[in-house]
């Protein structure tokens, strides 16, 4: 082909939710509490749009058992800095009750003019997720690796799934952060191109009319990064456990690596309509993983289980490549046990069963989102 194989090294991004330890709603952090966790982990840790938010992100790695290592530190780092002001984060994309109403925006001139370009929706962008970078160096490449893995961003969603309160309802969705994130422009899932040149070309028309400063403000789910020579995947919730957010990471650039295989034996994957592939995405964020998705090659719906089973024998010579089988098999475990947006409703109705108010109920999901945000980690 002319080009150098990927590396299919990745990075992995989390946002979290603070929270006060005796209301548990939202709790703005001070700056102390940033100026600490800056010094300790430097570039790694940064404020989000609001001052209850704050992300973190993983240096670039090549094995997953040091990124899981380093997530862990990282999320432990936080939590215990949190704790002195008495506040914890929690990874969920929604907060199961607190109102977003009153949240203030962090003050940094690119939040603050997002806010001013946002109007009333990003009054409402109350929300976290998980952003995983995997390095694709060549261009032409990285867009046609984005066209073909499109196919998965569902998949990706159902396993990671965890916002299914908005404000004290239980929405029925297993990932209403999609419904607030998509009423933003320049969201949702990327248009086929044929070229990385047309992909700038088309970026260009809005560069060029002052409607966007650079490509970082195109939020679809699947990006390539305007700052790293990667494939940006951002369609997943951020995942309360730290073997789930790995295990999607690794299907994530065991998925690439597949591609790039067939790529070299001058084959790809099939492409179906972007129709198609918004209606498995729709149920992904409805369902989650004790549900159906579409088998296009098929043409009927299939169990998310057998899917996740089928997939992970696919990729079976490129985990082994890749060193993450261990991570890899694992969505297998959340394909049947179910992610932390199954938890939390499960709690939340467990927990009114046994005489607890609605508001109680709530609390004690947000506990449950406290403890499993730190297990495994060194707080």
């Amino acid at each position: 082909m002319g080009t150098m194989a990927p590396s299919f090294t990745f990075g992995i991004e989390e946002e979290y939710h603070l929270v006060d330890l005796e209301s548990r709603h939202f709790a703005p952090a001070p700056e102390e509490l940033m100026r600490i966790s800056e010094a300790e982990l430097g570039k790694q840790v940064a404020p989000e749009f609001f001052r209850s938010q704050i992300e973190v992100g993983t240096s670039v790695h090549n094995d997953f058992a040091a990124a899981r290592k380093e997530l862990a530190r990282l999320r432990g780092t936080i939590a215990r800095i949190a704790a002195r002001f008495g506040m914890a984060p929690i990874a969920a994309s929604t907060h199961p009750f607190a109102d977003r109403s009153g949240l203030e925006t962090t003050p940094k001139p690119r939040y603050q003019a997002l806010a001013e370009d946002f109007g009333g929706i990003g009054r409402r962008l109350a929300i976290c997720g998980m952003h995983v970078h995997v390095a694709i160096d060549d261009p032409d490449m990285r867009i046609d690796l984005m066209n073909q893995v499109r196919y998965f961003l569902p998949h990706f969603l159902m396993l990671s799934t965890s916002s299914p309160f908005w404000q004290g309802e239980d929405t029925g969705l297993k990932s209403y952060r999609l419904a607030v994130f998509h009423e933003l422009p320049r969201t949702g899932l990327p248009q086929r191109f044929e070229s990385f040149t047309e992909y700038e070309r088309t970026i260009d028309v809005l560069l060029r009319n002052g409607v966007i400063e650079d490509a970082t403000k195109i939020w679809w789910d699947l990006r390539p990064s305007a700052r790293f020579p990667t494939l940006e995947m951002r369609v997943t919730d951020v995942c309360t456990r730290l073997d789930d957010a790995l295990s999607i990471a690794a299907l994530y650039a065991c998925t690439l690596r597949m591609l790039y295989r067939l790529r070299r034996a001058n084959q790809k994957w099939r492409s179906y309509p972007a129709f198609l592939i918004e209606e498995n995405r729709w149920r992904a964020q409805r369902y989650g993983v004790s549900e159906t998705l579409f088998d296009f090659g098929q043409g009927k719906l299939v169990p998310f289980a057998t899917l996740i089973t089928e997939l992970v024998g696919l990729l079976a010579e490129d985990a082994a490549a890749l060193g993450c089988e261990r991570e890899v098999r694992h969505a297998l475990n959340i394909a049947t046990g179910g992610t932390s947006a199954d938890r939390q409703v499960t709690r939340y109705r467990h927990l009114q069963s046994l005489g607890a108010t609605q508001a109680e109920a709530l609390v004690g999901v947000v506990d449950g989102l406290i403890a499993e945000t730190v297990e495994g980690c060194d707080v």
